[in-house]
């Protein structure tokens, strides 16, 4: 049943572009990643992280920085600005997990905070107005991922829209492989008892440590994904609003499941969308539908699908 599923999810992603505004759907994409990314640490380690828009963003200012002015290929700027990530997430979890539960939230949030600060001050970030105008470039030196395929007389950025996909399912492979690892029962087992673990011989903040810098270089990835997208790293990819949302969207979605962060996603970026046009009327309706959501679906949406499902068998 699996499989059929994870098919049936692969012919929809590569189908999409045709049905549905590909920009939307690259947009979808980097925060489906980001989510599952930043599951991996809640849902399956049990560490709640209100600074993980500093490798979200971090990522996205530091690939836009080599694409556009030292002339790196796409590639090889998505990979730069994953290490990137990664180390930044080492240096911060290697601070961080000393401390727990809202202790370890409130470090997170901090060095998140001089990131922020470093970002508006850094000469090369552009400060307010950003990394503007960062080019796409050829993909391998070779493929123009600015090049638009016209189909049923509209153009198509399928060359980007495939590049961004491949780099999607190449992530959530990466979660996916985890959390089904020796490793991921590791991390649950640490979620559920941290003493426990201890006790049997798992060293519990070298497994920490491994998965926060997982959860950050692949938070990182989405964001140099986005930046590729919207030619542009701002100082939204790195403020505490960004690591709040994904925070909403992984509870709207399920914690602790594989594709929850990814209907969380789903849901607050369509809703992003569609409700433009009431202003900043928009933080309310979100807040308010997250509310409800909470107090009906309190596992989430595929959490309580997951449930009722099993209750039926």
């Amino acid at each position: 049943m699996n499989r059929y599923l994870w098919l049936a999810l692969l012919a929809l992603g590569l189908l999409a572009p045709f049905a549905v505004y590909p920009v939307f759907m690259m947009k979808l994409l980097c925060f489906a990643l980001f989510a599952a990314a930043f599951n991996l640490l809640l849902g399956y380690t049990g560490l709640l992280s209100f600074g993980h828009a500093a490798f979200f963003g971090g990522a996205a200012y530091v690939t836009g920085h080599l694409v556009k002015n030292l002339g790196l290929t796409p590639e090889l700027g998505v990979l730069a600005g994953t290490l990137f990530a990664g180390l930044l997430g080492y240096l911060v979890g290697s601070l961080a997990i000393r401390r727990q539960g809202i202790y370890f939230a409130m470090v997170t949030l901090a060095l998140a905070q001089i990131v922020y600060f470093l970002a508006l001050k850094l000469p090369f970030t552009g400060g307010e107005d950003g990394l503007q105008g960062i080019p796409r470039g050829l993909l391998f030196g070779l493929i123009d991922l600015n090049r638009h395929v016209t189909v049923g007389g509209t153009p198509l950025p399928l060359a980007l829209y495939y590049f961004i996909f491949a780099l999607f399912c190449l992530g959530f492979g990466i979660i996916y492989r985890a959390i089904h690892s020796p490793f991921g029962q590791v991390l649950k087992a640490i979620r559920e008892n941290e003493p426990r673990a201890r006790s049997l011989g798992y060293k519990v903040e070298r497994f920490k440590l491994i998965a926060f810098v997982l959860s950050s270089a692949l938070a990182g990835m989405a964001g140099a994904m986005k930046c590729l997208v919207f030619q542009l790293a701002s100082l939204t990819d790195v403020s505490w609003h960004t690591s709040g949302e994904v925070v909403l969207m992984t509870l709207l979605g399920g914690v602790g499941t594989v594709l929850g962060p990814a209907a969380g996603a789903f849901t607050v970026v369509t809703l992003q969308s569609q409700l433009t046009m009431v202003g900043p009327w928009i933080t309310v309706i979100i807040g308010g539908i997250f509310v409800v959501c909470v107090l009906v679906f309190r596992r989430g949406f595929v959490g309580e699908l997951g449930r009722l499902l099993r209750r039926s068998l």
